[in-house]
C-alpha cells in the first residue's frame, strides 16, 4: 500500500516530523511504501470559488496553475492520506488548510451545475498526525472534529489522530510512550486498511 503523508509544518526534523517517524517506520516495516509532500515548498494558492473545478467529473482540474492539482493526483495514488500539522489557533497551518479547501471543489463533484456528481477519493483512508502546546483535548479537538466532517462529507474514512503535547520548548518533546502511540496507531490504520 501506498501512503502519502502532507507535511503541513514549516520546520523540517521538528516535533511533527519526529513525531511521525516511528508510524512511517511501522508502516514501511509491514511492506508499504511512503512519499511525502513539505507543503511549505509547494505553491498552493487560495481557492476562488470559480467552480470551473466541477465542469469535469471524471479528473481533477483547477484552472490556478500552482501544485494543487498534481497533489491531488498524488492523494489518488494514495491508499492512505496522513496529514501531519502542529497546530495553530486550533486548526492545521495555514498552507494545509489552503490545500484542504482546494481540495474539497476539486475531488467532490458536488457543487456544479449539472448537479451532484461523485465524490473522486471517496473511501480513500486519512489520519492526523498533530502537535500541540496545549493538552489535546483542548488544542487539536476541533481540527479532529472539522476533520471528521470534512470526512464525513468526502466519502473519506477517517482511521484516527494521535496528538502529543509539549509543554515548553525546554524540554525534549519525544519519548517512548510517544513512539509507542504514534506505531500503535499505525497498527491499527494498517489493520482497518485490511493489512493484518
Amino acid at each position: 500500500m501506498q501512503m502519502l503523508i502532507l507535511w503541513g509544518s514549516p520546520r523540517q526534523q521538528g516535533n511533527t516530523e519526529t513525531l511521525a517517524g516511528p508510524f512511517i517506520e511501522e508502516w514501511k516495516k509491514a511492506g508499504h511504501t511512503c512519499r511525502g509532500e513539505r507543503l511549505y515548498d509547494c505553491s498552493i494558492k487560495p481557492c476562488l470559488a470559480c467552480r470551473s473545478c466541477q465542469r469535469d467529473w471524471n479528473r481533477v482540474y483547477c484552472i490556478q496553475k500552482d501544485d494543487v492539482p498534481r497533489l491531488a493526483r498524488e492523494i489518488l495514488e494514495s491508499d492512505l492520506l496522513v496529514l501531519a500539522s502542529p497546530v495553530y489557533s486550533w486548526y492545521c497551518t495555514p498552507p494545509l488548510k489552503a490545500l484542504l479547501d482546494r481540495l474539497v471543489y476539486m475531488m467532490n463533484k458536488y457543487y456544479g451545475e449539472k448537479g451532484i456528481g461523485p465524490s473522486l477519493w471517496a473511501g480513500k483512508g486519512l489520519v492526523l498526525l498533530t502537535t500541540c502546546g496545549y493538552p489535546p483535548e483542548k488544542g487539536a479537538d476541533l481540527w479532529e472534529e472539522g476533520m471528521k466532517r470534512y470526512c464525513r462529507h468526502s466519502r473519506l474514512r477517517f482511521l484516527g489522530a494521535l496528538t502529543e503535547r509539549q509543554r515548553t520548548y525546554g524540554e525534549p518533546f519525544m519519548d517512548p510512550e510517544k513512539a509507542a502511540h504514534a506505531r500503535n496507531l499505525a497498527k491499527k490504520v494498517m489493520a482497518a486498511l485490511g493489512d493484518h
